[in-house]
């Protein structure tokens, strides 16, 4: 087939730029992300004869809502030696006095009161760095006041992944189904999160964990000296600590799709761009490898969907003899096996991790919405910086 090429330096450097970013893009699917999408799972011995004693800790503020559900769920765990460590921020609804029943029908419960609020420190890692130092044991397990466990394995599930050396174990942390796009887009972008985080960790390069579901050895705390270097960040208890405490060596991961804990999405969007502009004003205290690799994968998608658009409004800038429908077909080839890629990479991670109707057909959509979102949202964090909660 005679293929006559009629372009001119931009069309030839648009070409280049589509090229590229599509090899990278499909070097990220298949070289990093399938790590995770065909990782196979070790079931963990559920009748293991000993388990380390764990300090299962949630901070709580204005909680009631949710400890009302929590807390009868953590303490239904099948574990053999656990506390529970519930640390009140300075709560003003019903969450103090729910507490002090609570106490004082389980005497095992440790309950730590805060009552004055320190405006230097932000989020919850004051809060976290207290119910820490008041753990009796070395062994902590993190999750949120707005998380259920889906059944009593959850606590078993995250310490079965400690062998000999681990220090750090990341778990998923998904959310409740429910209705509405705002749903479909929160859970993807908790999915997609997931893919890059769990795959790093096994490219034996992690960066994050999600603080919903983390478990770390206090001592590996101490030994950091807590959440000293970034308090003046409004997240990053558990991100950044684990950017500057995993390695190769220490971390392991935990994914299975019947032993999650699920949390309480966002109900507005305007809540959830709050959330995601705090979680992105983190991205410069990660190492400079992982700022490198995750800065490379959004880089590679915007310019990726950009020059697809623009060289599918350049039919002529490629002339094919046999017909300008090569031309189209030539691209479409490209774009079918980057989409055909990315479809099951995403699915098989979603069944990995128990996400379901999410529509994963309509995968472009999604990758397209948060290469421009995060984008925005990461303009938008270099102009200002949001607000601490």
């Amino acid at each position: 087939m005679d293929i006559i090429l009629n372009y001119n330096s931009l069309s030839f450097i648009i070409l280049c730029i589509f090229g590229l970013a599509w090899l990278i893009q499909m070097l990220y699917l298949w070289g990093l992300f399938s790590r995770l999408a065909f990782f196979k799972k070790k079931k963990y011995d559920n009748d293991k004869p000993n388990y380390e004693p764990v300090s299962v800790i949630v901070c709580a503020k204005d909680a009631y809502e949710y400890l009302i559900d929590l807390v009868p769920r953590i303490l239904s765990q099948d574990y053999p030696d656990f506390e529970l460590v519930i640390v009140n921020d300075c709560s003003t609804d019903e969450t103090t006095d729910y507490l002090k029943e609570l106490v004082d029908r389980r005497p095992d419960i440790n309950v730590v009161s805060l009552t004055q609020s320190l405006n230097f420190f932000h989020g919850k890692k004051f809060p976290l760095s207290m119910g820490i130092k008041s753990a009796k044991h070395d062994l902590l397990l993190l999750t949120d006041a707005d998380c259920l466990p889906e059944n009593d394995q959850w606590i078993k599930g995250m310490v079965s992944a400690y062998k000999k050396g681990t220090e750090v174990v990341l778990g998923y942390g998904p959310y409740f189904t429910r209705k509405g796009l705002l749903n479909k887009l929160i859970r993807f972008d908790t999915l997609y999160t997931a893919i890059q985080y769990l795959s790093m960790a096994l490219a034996k390069m992690p960066y994050m964990g999600v603080g919903r579901n983390l478990s770390y050895h206090r001592d590996l705390f101490y030994k950091n000296k807590g959440f000293t270097s970034h308090y003046t960040i409004p997240s990053g208890d558990d991100d950044i600590f684990i950017s500057q405490v995993a390695n190769k060596k220490n971390t392991r991961i935990f994914i299975d799709s019947n032993c999650r804990m699920e949390s309480e999405p966002k109900h507005s969007f305007g809540s959830w761009i709050r959330q995601k502009r705090r979680h992105y004003s983190t991205a410069n205290m990660y190492k400079p490898r992982t700022n490198s690799i995750l800065g490379t994968l959004l880089a590679s998608r915007v310019f990726y969907y950009a020059s697809l658009i623009t060289l599918l409004c350049l039919p002529h800038a490629f002339d094919f003899a046999i017909g300008g429908y090569m031309y189209y077909a030539t691209i479409g080839v490209f774009a079918l096996l980057h989409y055909v890629s990315m479809d099951w990479i995403y699915i098989k991670s979603a069944k990995q991790l128990g996400e379901k109707n999410l529509y994963l057909f309509f995968t472009p959509f999604y990758d397209v919405f948060f290469t421009i979102f995060t984008t925005l949202l990461g303009i938008r964090n270099t102009i200002s910086k949001p607000k601490s909660w």
